[in-house]
């Protein structure tokens, strides 16, 4: 077995390998190429590729969270079913351990199978939580709610990205997670967030009032598939039912531009989002467990 640091050329297989193991995973072998290449040599994340007799058997990728403080990090690592138990997993880990400590982070993330759990002790994993996964054919979506008085709906690329950002930088700081968020600068998200490949824009969606982002959806993925990233209301404004505003009105728009699949997750508690979620018309389609280790 080999393991080392993946490669652009990688990406066709590992986009294969997450139809495999995780179906649910929103992502390209175009956008994995594009991240691979605009990632190598970074600090903050990095992927590495595991291979039998020259075939990809396993995946690991591991970033840093920006704007946590202390620097908390988050990995995943996808093993084929046919190759488990060889050491593809253990070996991922260790490289993507390896690579978070260079990074400074302090402590890590993973969602991982259930039945991982013990097999993660060995590093110090444990238990803090549940997430769930869920999905939706766009064109399922129940009709659009009322819009409230003085509210007006946005696509996220008619939107100014500064009130998103003011948005987001709200959101990140109350959303349910292990790791404390705090701040990072506009230029950064910007980068990172608005420009990310794969953002899609047209199909996100924001809440204004009075010139001010009250609420929004931001979605990941390509024409063919969409991923939920982030949906949330600021504070003041929860309660009006702008997170089942906003995200019908994506799923519309995903439906429009031909979306055959929207998924997203949730943490076990969060019954808000879970509820919305009900209401649209998810459906479960795996659960995880969240298991942190400190570094």
């Amino acid at each position: 077995m080999e393991i080392r640091p993946a490669v652009p050329d990688d990406a066709a297989a590992a986009a294969a390998l997450y139809e495999i193991v995780e179906p649910w995973s929103v992502t390209t072998a175009e956008l994995m190429r594009a991240g691979l290449e605009e990632g190598s040599g970074s600090r903050a994340r990095a992927a590495f590729a595991a291979f039998e007799d020259e075939q990809l058997i396993g995946w690991g990728t591991c970033a840093v969270i920006p704007g946590s403080n202390p620097l908390s990090a988050q990995l995943r690592v996808l093993v084929h079913p046919e190759y488990r138990s060889l050491g593809a997993g253990t070996g991922l880990v260790e490289w993507t351990h390896a690579h978070l400590k260079a990074a400074g982070a302090v402590n890590v993330r993973v969602f991982a199978d259930p039945a991982s759990r013990e097999w993660a002790s060995q590093w110090g994993y444990q238990q803090t939580r549940q997430v769930h996964y869920a999905g939706i054919d766009p064109r399922e979506a129940p009709a659009l709610p009322v819009v409230p008085a003085g509210v007006r709906l946005e696509p996220l690329v008619e939107v100014d990205p500064r009130l998103v950002y003011a948005a987001d930088e709200v959101a990140q700081r109350i959303k349910p997670g292990d790791a404390k968020i705090e701040s990072r600068p506009y230029e950064d998200w910007l980068n990172d967030v608005w420009q990310a490949r794969g953002m899609m824009l047209d199909l996100s969606v924001a809440a204004l009032q009075d010139d001010e982002v009250i609420g929004f959806t931001l979605g990941t993925g390509s024409y063919h598939k969409i991923w939920s990233q982030m949906t949330a209301t600021m504070p003041e404004h929860q309660g009006r039912g702008l997170a089942k505003l906003v995200k019908c009105a994506a799923l519309h728009r995903a439906a429009d531009a031909g979306v055959v699949g929207a998924y997203t997750a949730n943490y076990d508690g969060n019954e808000p989002m879970l509820a919305v979620n009900n209401w649209l018309g998810y459906r479960r389609a795996a659960t995880h467990s969240v298991l942190v280790c400190p570094l």
